[in-house]
């Protein structure tokens, strides 16, 4: 016995995570020719693999690139992988992006689409109630986009359509579920900051307002210093003798 391993032995020894570097050329090859993401099953079905350890194979590359400072990520979005920009060369891909091309969404079809977003499945109706306009014109672009489309139908008179978010949204906003989107409650503004709003709307000035509380709590106290204050009322008037 020379106390090397038979062939056998050999290949039991090998990691079982270990794959050929032509497997992980092949798993780039793919993601660079879809032009979406692409789900790890898909992957897997392609390259003869588990989509757990495509997965992992991901994880890896996306770690490699951004260790080496790529001007590219591999990304998880829509449940799947795609490449995309890095995000510290934004300001030149938006610059290069934005040369000879004018197909941003108005104010009234991203407000539609976060009303979508977070109320989703909502009909048109429903829309048109949160924002106090028509939205027919506004949900016929985002459908014509690919941001929204229909999921689902009412039960009882008129069916009305449901609408819901795309996986086209998903990847355009770089996220991989609808559970990434922010939180609305952040957004939400104090009890003092609304209460201050307020007051500006209505043209009250800071001082006014401090003075009906101070003339407030003045006579709150005088009546509730009435019973022991000789000559006073309660009310206000004299005492008769």
């Amino acid at each position: 016995m020379n106390g090397r391993p038979s062939p056998g032995e050999e290949t039991q020894q090998r990691p079982a995570t270990a794959v050929a570097p032509e497997m992980v050329a092949a798993l780039e090859a793919l993601l660079l020719l879809a032009d979406e993401p692409v789900a790890p099953q898909v992957l897997g079905a392609v390259l003869g693999l588990p989509a757990e350890q495509v997965e992992r194979m991901c994880a890896e590359l996306a770690a490699g690139y951004e260790s080496q400072g790529r001007g590219f990520v591999l990304a998880r979005v829509a449940g799947g992988y795609r490449y995309q920009t890095a995000p510290g060369a934004d300001v030149y891909v938006e610059r290069f992006v934005r040369e000879g091309h004018s197909g941003r969404l108005s104010a009234a079809a991203l407000e539609t689409l976060a009303v979508v977003a977070y109320k989703q499945p909502v009909s048109r109706q429903q829309i048109a109630e949160i924002r106090g306009v028509n939205a027919d014109g506004v949900m016929r672009t985002l459908q014509r986009r690919g941001y929204v489309d229909e999921v689902d139908r009412l039960d009882g008179p008129g069916q009305a359509v449901m609408y819901g978010t795309t996986a086209q949204f998903l990847e355009h906003l770089g996220i991989d579920s609808l559970d990434e989107l922010p939180v609305l409650g952040e957004f939400v503004p104090d009890a003092d900051v609304v209460e201050a709003l307020e007051r500006r709307l209505r043209l009250i000035p800071d001082d006014a307002a401090a003075g009906d509380v101070a003339v407030g709590d003045a006579a709150a106290d005088d009546a509730a210093a009435g019973d022991v204050r000789p000559g006073r009322a309660a009310s206000g008037g004299s005492v008769a003798d």
